[in-house]
């Protein structure tokens, strides 16, 4: 592995205008770091990367590198380009297990200069991980509430471990606590305790990272079955599923993809992806692995009614203005033992129904300005809960702004 990623990272231009850190959505100086790591300085190579993303080797795994920064290299227009996911990672994996053993000391946790103010972190997701780690270590003391047992949010409990082992997190929250910071798992706020409480007993600000767990609906008939589940609640727990032999998944994104070769995992033989239209929305390399998987394929199809015998499908076509229509008289029945929605999904109303000042749009996500503020003083958010259903990284670079900007707000506080 070693000399496979240092001769990948000696292909590597070092480009004075590096086009595959504009393609990086948190903007990674990758030419620096692999010139760094060549030249045998692999802890700071390390440093960087977790300065400018404190879920870099995280996302050197599950990240969308095809259409990100190896999708941008300029090697890729004639060739391929350089696998920075392979080198980030090895770099990532080596800095983070030094971390974690002590091995280095580059957060010099002993010489944060407390500050006495109290933050609550409401989620424990990529977002709440990100705001916490920044935050603690400006001196702030931490607080996660996290709803479930475990932390990770989407990590833990939307990704499946094949892609991300779960160790990872395991290793976070033991960073998490080394930074000083407490997590309340299976705590609900907006239910036992509300955001009101957290003020009363002293937090001088509160973030909201709660993600999006409400899984979209189609409304069409039979969605209410008994061989009907969510893509969203079966990746939380595949375990406690029984799908049979066979399976259909409505929906042909990321998510839907984890679930086909998940349910191959677990026992089913047949699974097939159902797309509206002739374009899978799922990444190119996750459609290459779920094809080697064996899952099957089936585009331009509309869903119209789901049964106990499996799910019945029209052809759709698309019109000279772009839109796809139903082609009456196409249904057919699809036989599966199961069928699982995957059309995304939104936030749930908890918090919000049980706190007063906090706007939402339309769609139920919390309405902020650029900088994560919410309509309510002292309360900010930022992650899926604010944008919708985005990528890891994106949820990462949008909580550095947002970190940035409570870290002002609270100084601008009397103590």
């Amino acid at each position: 592995m070693a000399f496979n990623v240092i001769n990948e990272a000696r292909r590597c231009l070092n480009c004075k205008n590096p086009i595959c850190k504009k393609g990086c959505p948190i903007s990674t100086d990758i030419p620096n770091v692999i010139q760094t790591f060549l030249s045998g300085d692999i802890d700071s190579a390390g440093a960087t990367l977790f300065e400018n993303n404190p879920l870099s080797v995280i996302c050197s795994l599950i990240c969308n590198h095809e259409n990100q920064c190896e999708g941008h290299c300029v090697l890729g227009r004639k060739g391929a380009p350089v696998h920075f996911s392979n080198i980030e990672n090895y770099i990532s994996d080596n800095y983070f297990e030094k971390l974690d053993q002590g091995v280095i000391e580059e957060l010099e946790l002993d010489k944060v200069k407390k500050k006495g103010k109290r933050v609550g972190v409401i989620g424990g997701g990529p977002a709440g991980i990100t705001i916490a780690i920044l935050l603690a270590r400006k001196g702030y003391d931490i607080t996660i509430f996290e709803s479930r047992e475990k932390i990770g949010g989407v990590l833990r409990y939307g990704i499946p471990a094949f892609r991300l082992p779960k160790d990872h997190i395991e290793r976070y929250k033991r960073l998490l606590i080394a930074l000083g910071i407490k997590i309340r798992p299976n705590t609900s706020i907006g239910t036992t305790i509300t955001v009101d409480d957290m003020f009363r007993d002293g937090y001088r600000a509160i973030f909201i990272g709660t993600g999006v767990w409400k899984p979209n609906t189609l409304h069409i008939k039979g969605e209410s079955l008994g061989n009907v589940h969510f893509a969203i609640n079966y990746l939380t727990n595949p375990d406690v599923y029984t799908l049979g032999d066979s399976l259909n998944i409505i929906g042909a994104g990321n998510s839907a993809m984890d679930v086909a070769r998940t349910a191959l995992r677990h026992g089913c033989k047949r699974v097939t992806v159902f797309s509206r239209s002739e374009h899978i929305a799922a990444s190119i390399t996750e459609v290459e692995f779920a094809k080697i998987d064996g899952v099957e394929f089936v585009t331009g199809v509309e869903p119209t009614e789901i049964t106990d015998e499996g799910t019945i499908f029209v052809d759709t076509v698309k019109g000279e203005d772009g839109v796809r229509r139903r082609v009456e008289g196409t249904e057919k029945l699809y036989p599966a033992a199961s069928t699982i929605i995957a059309v995304s999904q939104g936030p749930r109303n908890r918090i919000v129904s049980t706190t007063t000042g906090i706007d939402v749009t339309d769609r139920g996500l919390l309405v902020t300005n650029t900088f994560g503020k919410t309509t309510r003083d002292g309360i900010f958010a930022a992650g899926d809960v604010v944008l919708g259903a985005r990528t890891v990284v994106e949820a990462v670079n949008y909580s550095k702004q947002v970190a940035q900007t409570m870290d002002e707000y609270l100084n601008s506080l009397e103590d």
